[in-house]
């Protein structure tokens, strides 16, 4: 799996530089993963700023990502998920909004060598909340009790977004 994601990283890395898409950040679980204790996930979401002529379109088209893949050898789908070696990987657009400033605020880190950037805890915390489901609210909990998370951030994102009553319910557990 290690050479696999870096694999997966280079290859997305690539898009950016070959303006298939302006910017990305690693999101779901895999970014929880950075910030918490390790825990099981089987697929990797990649939230995805589509580049500058796809926007003029006013749509989204990631036909030119997945066309790449495909040159690669990279065409078999399990329901939303393209298979990259064996990994689930979905493509999330980032395009405005919560998600578009996700990206834009995302941790540059390195993963085997290869630079690539992962959502902040903050901003999955925001994200995980409007997902809502159960293992989202587990996740939740989890960034809370083990990110260090940074609370005038937090809030300031949560406000931002309508979400500060949504996370009420968290506030008992910090």
């Amino acid at each position: 799996m290690v050479n696999t994601m870096k694999k997966i990283l280079e290859l997305i890395a690539g898009f950016k530089k070959q303006g298939l898409i302006e910017d990305y950040a690693i999101g779901g679980a895999i970014a929880v993963l950075k910030w918490v204790e390790p825990f099981f996930t089987r697929d990797l979401d990649i939230f995805v700023t589509p580049a500058q002529g796809d926007k003029k379109k006013n749509l989204i088209d990631f036909s030119e990502i997945y066309k790449h893949l495909k040159e690669k050898g990279y065409d078999k789908w399990v329901g939303q998920w393209i298979m990259i070696d064996g990994v689930p990987v979905e493509f999330i657009p980032a395009d405005a909004g919560l998600a578009k400033e996700a990206v834009e605020n995302a941790a540059d880190t390195e993963y085997e060598g290869t630079k690539t950037k992962v959502i902040r805890p903050e901003y999955l915390i925001a994200l995980l909340l409007v997902a809502g489901r159960k293992k989202d609210i587990i996740k939740i909990d989890m960034l809370l009790a083990q990110a260090g998370i940074n609370m005038k951030d937090l809030k300031e994102i949560l406000f931002r977004y309508n979400l500060d009553e949504k996370f009420k319910p968290f506030i008992k557990n910090i």
